[in-house]
């Protein structure tokens, strides 16, 4: 149960998830200096769910016997687990191949009990983001997730997208990994998240480790005022946003 939003192709849309491959060497090689993200090429699904009182452990099992593939297939779903931040427990991002398109289910609407009774709440938001092989190649090995997603202000959601962007450019240049973008194409009322992707949390807080001059020097060719303007101006630009800390699911 993906929820109502569905997404078809000329063949039928198969989701499946299986762990992706540990190893921070893979890793490294991949997400050192990662190239540029834009512009959006693929479509995605992301759900957000929050388990019923006691049952996380069981809706996870849930999900990843839904999700299962066969062996040496490549991962078509991931799963992400909280640790710190939003009130969601699980996020599914769901690739859908090219010419996806949005349809509805044909039958009559009602809720599967056993999935009613794993479920408090539950939120979807269809997307557009890098191609299915960068996002692949960011997210198999990771440990560690920063999720960061935005409501802009009215007359603000290209610019916000632009500040996003910008930011991605300052990452480059100090050498950090940059965040996978996701713009909002149908949904829930976020207009946009962003993925952060590393190989466990002393990585996620290696950006401390950057010297003051470098940062400066980085975040003023990128085109803020400086280094500390940077999340400043992105507070020009929102109504709100949430940060989550999260795991994969493995």
């Amino acid at each position: 149960m993906l929820g109502t939003l569905l997404v078809a192709t000329s063949m039928a849309v198969s989701v499946s998830w299986v762990s992706p491959p540990s190893g921070a060497a893979a890793f490294a090689e991949t997400n050192a200096q990662s190239a540029p993200q834009e512009p959006q090429e693929a479509l995605y699904s992301a759900l957000l769910v929050r388990a019923a009182p006691g049952r996380l452990l069981d809706l996870i099992a849930a999900y990843q016997a839904r999700f299962e593939t066969a062996e040496g297939q490549p991962p078509r779903a991931y799963m992400l687990r909280h640790t710190q931040g939003d009130t969601w427990d699980l996020m599914l991002l769901v690739p859908h191949g090219p010419g996806a398109v949005i349809m509805r289910p044909s039958r009559a609407p009602e809720f599967d009990p056993a999935w009613d009774a794993l479920v408090a709440w539950r939120e979807e938001l269809l997307v557009r983001g890098p191609d299915l092989d960068t996002v692949r190649d960011r997210i198999e090995g990771a440990g560690y997730y920063h999720v960061e997603m935005f409501v802009a202000l009215p007359g603000k959601r290209n610019e916000l997208l632009g500040q996003r962007r910008m930011e991605n450019d300052f990452l480059r240049r100090i050498e950090r990994p940059e965040n996978l973008i996701f713009v909002r194409v149908g949904g829930a009322s976020w207009d946009l998240f962003t993925l952060g992707v590393y190989r466990d949390l002393k990585h996620f807080a290696e950006s401390a480790d950057v010297p003051e001059e470098i940062q400066e020097q980085a975040a003023v060719a990128a085109g803020f005022d400086r280094a500390d303007r940077i999340g400043t101006y992105l507070r020009e630009l929102i109504a709100y946003h949430n940060d989550t800390l999260a795991v994969p699911v493995r």
